[in-house]
C-alpha cells in the first residue's frame, strides 16, 4: 500500500502559525499577544501610560489562554514605572514572555519606556509616551512532532529544514499620546513601528504595525464624606486594536463598590463577518472580572468565556493581575503639578 508523504515543513510551518494565534485568533501573519484586563497592564497598552500612577508602580500580568490543550499558551509580563512629577516625566521598564504550542514557540521582550505630560488648562493633560525594545524569539524543537517521526515511528526527525531555523533578536519602536482628566481619558498607540522581521527559517514574515484607539470615563454614583471618595463607581471603557488585516474591539464596563470591583467585556467586531460566504460574525470571547481594590494595592481575576465557532472545548483563559501604586513618604512634600490619572 503506498503511504502518502507529510510536508514536515508545512507541518512546522503551521506550528509556528498556530503559536501566533494569541490575539485574534486566525490570522497568518506574526501578532502581538493580548491582556483581557487591558486598563491593569497600561504600559503594554500605551507607553503614554508611563508614569502615571502615584509615583512608584509595580504591574504583574499573567495570562492561561486555552488551558484545555495538550500545552497552553502561557503570557507573562512584569513592569516598573516612576513618576517624576517635578521633571514632567515619566520613566518605565518592562519585562514580558510569551510561550506558545508544543514548539514552546517564545518571544521574551525587554523594554524602556519614557512619557512627558503637558497640563492643557487646569482640567487635562496631554502625555506622549516612547517605547524602545529589544526583542528574542526562538523555537524549542525538541517539542516538535514533524512527518517522518509519524510515519516511521521514530523519535528523531532527520527533516534538512530544521537546519533553517533560527532564533532571532531584534529591535523594535513603538509611541502612544493620552489626553486624561479627573474621570475620562483617551489615547492611541502605535506598536511595532519599524515592523521588524518575525521569521525563524530566513523568509519574510514582519510584525505588522498595531495601532489600538482606547478610552473610557469614570461615572460616580455615591460620594463619600470627602470630594474625590468616590465610594461607588461605574467606569465604560474600550480599546480597538488592529494589526494588519486584522481587528479587534474590547467593550465593556466595570463596576467598582470600595474595596470589591467586577466588571463585563464583549470582544468581537459587531456586525462584521469572519467570512462574507459563510454567515459568520467576528465574536471572540465574554470577559468576566472580578478583583479588590485598596489605595495602595490591587488584585483583578479574569475569564474569558469563548463564544466564537471554536467553542469552549480549549477551556477559554485565565488572567490575573496584580498592581503596586504607592507613594514613598518624603521629607519635604511637593505640590503636585498634575491632576493624576484616573484609576479604572
Amino acid at each position: 500500500m503506498e503511504t502518502i508523504k507529510i510536508n514536515s515543513l508545512g507541518k512546522l510551518l503551521m506550528m509556528c502559525l498556530l503559536s501566533c494565534f494569541s490575539f485574534f485568533g486566525h490570522e497568518s501573519k506574526a501578532q502581538d499577544f493580548q491582556f483581557s484586563q487591558y486598563h491593569e497592564s497600561p504600559l503594554y497598552l500605551n507607553p503614554a501610560f508611563t508614569g502615571l500612577g502615584k509615583m512608584h508602580r509595580v504591574t504583574l500580568n499573567s495570562r492561561i489562554q486555552w488551558p484545555n490543550l495538550p500545552k497552553a499558551y502561557v503570557t507573562n509580563a512584569l513592569a516598573y514605572d516612576y513618576n517624576l512629577d517635578y521633571l514632567s516625566s515619566g520613566f518605565g521598564l518592562m519585562l514580558t514572555r510569551d510561550v506558545a504550542g508544543s514548539g514552546n514557540l517564545g518571544n521574551t521582550n525587554a523594554s524602556f519606556l519614557y512619557s512627558y505630560r503637558v497640563a492643557l488648562g487646569d482640567k487635562l493633560v496631554l502625555s506622549t509616551g516612547m517605547q524602545f525594545a529589544y526583542n528574542f524569539t526562538g523555537l524549542n524543537q525538541n517539542g516538535l512532532t514533524l512527518g517522518d517521526q509519524l510515519l516511521d515511528n521514530r523519535g528523531v526527525s532527520f527533516d534538512s529544514e530544521l537546519a533553517n531555523i533560527q532564533n532571532i533578536q531584534f529591535f523594535d519602536f513603538s509611541g502612544g499620546m493620552l489626553l486624561y482628566s479627573k474621570l475620562l481619558w483617551a489615547g492611541f498607540a502605535l506598536h511595532h513601528i519599524t515592523e521588524p522581521e518575525m521569521s525563524l527559517i530566513g523568509d519574510s514574515n514582519p510584525l505588522n504595525r498595531k495601532i489600538s484607539i482606547h478610552g473610557g470615563i469614570k461615572i460616580p454614583l455615591y460620594r463619600g464624606p470627602k470630594k474625590m471618595d468616590n465610594i461607588s463607581s461605574i467606569a465604560p471603557s474600550f480599546v480597538y486594536k488592529r494589526q494588519g488585516i486584522n481587528d479587534q474591539l474590547d467593550v465593556g464596563f466595570n463596576w467598582h463598590y470600595d474595596p470589591i470591583s467586577a466588571g463585563l467585556w464583549y470582544r468581537g467586531v459587531p456586525l462584521k463577518k469572519t467570512e462574507p460566504n459563510e454567515g459568520l460574525y467576528d465574536r471572540d470571547a465574554l470577559v468576566f472580572k472580578f478583583g479588590l481594590m485598596y489605595p495602595d494595592f490591587q488584585v483583578g481575576y479574569s475569564y474569558d468565556f469563548t463564544i466564537s465557532e471554536f467553542g469552549g472545548a480549549a477551556g477559554g483563559a485565565h488572567e490575573i493581575s496584580i498592581i503596586f501604586d504607592f507613594e514613598a513618604k518624603l521629607r519635604k512634600k511637593r505640590k503636585k503639578e498634575f491632576i493624576p490619572c484616573p484609576t479604572f
